[in-house]
């Protein structure tokens, strides 16, 4: 009998959590395994920088509801907030963006006998022309190209607005070849990365994401194997000890991204908050 609760939904951080180590995904969402290592060094820097970077994603929300960027500047308290926050006034990274906008917006669907669920920081859509995913990044330093591409928040974000998506597009469905991806840095408002999907992808992605559910569901009691590529991915997880893969943290300023969401896997949502989509 598969392992995985009927009701379990999969999201970007569940899923590279698998492919990153089988035996995180085991001991994180199944065995709800509680250990208290370390994630990062330096600690006190790296809380900083992430409690910057969540209110630059509240300030940026408020400000897109509505609420006057003067107020708003007053609350952008930090060094690296405060340039955070000019960056985004003086570059406008909504400039020519469809105006139908929905922030902070959950979507699910079913799909391979499970839930896919993401959350995104903004969908911009013009109703039967083009979508846009766009989403704020706010790493130490700019993330390849190639590292985004590969990532699960890329591929199952624009996965699911086509699988799901119906809903924010009057009720039709939203074509490949329609949909855009941008990350924004912060820190680096002249470089942002566009990324254009396509049918190819968009089966590729359908295709890798139902063999990775069957294969998640299928395994055995016994079946979630540590990973091989210790240096990579051990330094900067929770179970490096409880694994005996290492005691010391890895430097989070030296990790692919320069952020924690791109180490260890972002809080889970709560699927009783989001409507599910029929499909």
């Amino acid at each position: 009998m598969p392992r995985i609760p009927e009701n379990f939904q999969f999201s970007q951080s569940s899923l590279q959590d698998y492919l990153d180590c089988p035996r995180r995904f085991e001991l994180r969402y199944l065995l709800k395994q509680e250990w208290p290592a370390l994630q990062s060094e330096p600690v006190l820097e790296l809380e900083s920088h992430m409690e910057q970077g969540k209110q630059f994603h509240r300030i940026v929300q408020q400000h897109l509801i509505g609420i006057p960027e003067e107020q708003l500047s007053t609350l952008s308290k930090g060094s690296a907030l405060q340039r955070w926050w000019d960056n985004y006034l003086s570059a406008n990274p909504l400039e020519g963006l469809p105006q139908k906008q929905y922030f902070e917006y959950r979507l699910t669907a079913p799909f391979g006998g499970y839930r896919i669920v993401a959350q995104y920081d903004l969908i911009a859509i013009s109703p039967g022309e083009r979508a846009v995913i766009l989403d704020w990044k706010t790493s130490q330093k700019r993330t390849r190209s190639e590292f985004l591409k590969s990532r699960m928040q890329t591929r199952l974000y624009l996965f699911l607005l086509v699988l799901g998506g119906q809903e924010l597009n009057q009720g039709n469905e939203i074509l490949p070849n329609q949909i855009e991806m941008i990350y924004w840095f912060a820190g680096y408002p002249a470089e942002p990365e566009f990324i254009r999907y396509t049918q190819f992808k968009f089966e590729a992605d359908r295709d890798f994401l139902f063999q990775t559910l069957r294969e998640i569901a299928n395994r055995g009691d016994e079946e979630f194997p540590k990973t091989m590529e210790v240096d990579r991915h051990c330094k900067y997880c929770r179970y490096r000890s409880l694994c005996k893969t290492g005691k010391d943290a890895g430097d989070w300023r030296q990790s692919e991204s320069g952020e924690l969401e791109e180490i260890e896997s972002l809080v889970e949502l709560d699927i009783d908050q989001i409507s599910e989509i029929e499909i």
